[in-house]
């Protein structure tokens, strides 16, 4: 029985060789590309930590409270503005929307909190934002005995803590978004009668 395969003429080997080349073409392009993504992806997205610095801080409200029940108590509640330093070292910028927040202890003590409004820090670039904290003075006590705190306020300065967690989005050249939350972990002495900050000692990261 005769074959029923026709010889290639030399027309269509010509198309047939021009189609395997245009496959192996096509296939080395994409694997360049995947190349190119990994290499991309190990040094320009890898996510460099972000600095933080505590720039200032001011008093702007003071709010006494007296409580009867379930015994009479003197509360005050102080509110201090606090204005944030963020510098983003990536290219990626971090755009970040309400759930942000920032507590502040005194001594182990857990004396006040803050909500972060929404924002962005560009890519390689710097941001401020700006913090209403709420200082509940008589948790103070809490974090000991009062010949402590009165021992710290003679002294000028009180030790604080503040820990501050930002979720948000990390944006690429407008394209690539990737969830992440930025947090800083800040140690810093807040001198009581020039109402600033008087050293400060702040560590930052993103987890993505």
């Amino acid at each position: 029985m005769a074959s029923s395969k026709q010889p290639l003429t030399p027309s269509s080997a010509i198309r047939h060789r021009r189609r395997r080349r245009c496959l192996l073409g096509t296939l080395a392009a994409l694997l360049a590309l995947a190349v190119v993504l990994l290499v991309l992806f190990l040094t320009v997205l890898r996510v460099r930590d972000p600095t933080i610095r505590l720039v200032s801080t001011e008093l702007t409200g003071v709010a006494p409270r007296f409580a009867l029940l379930p015994a009479p108590s003197l509360r005050l509640n102080v509110t201090l503005i606090l204005t944030v330093s963020v510098h983003n070292p990536n290219l990626a910028s971090f755009a970040y929307a309400d759930g942000g927040h920032a507590d502040l202890s005194y001594r182990g003590a857990h004396v006040g909190d803050a909500q972060i409004g929404p924002g962005a820090v560009p890519s390689r670039g710097d941001a401020e934002a700006r913090l209403a904290l709420t200082l509940q003075a008589d948790r103070f006590l809490a974090a000991g005995d009062a010949r402590q705190l009165a021992e710290d306020m003679e002294g000028g300065a009180l030790p604080l803590d503040a820990t501050t967690r930002v979720p948000g989005t990390v944006v690429l050249f407008g394209l690539f978004h990737r969830r992440a939350v930025a947090y800083s972990e800040c140690r810093f002495a807040f001198a009581v009668a020039e109402m600033r900050v008087q050293s400060q000692e702040c560590t930052g990261g993103t987890k993505l």
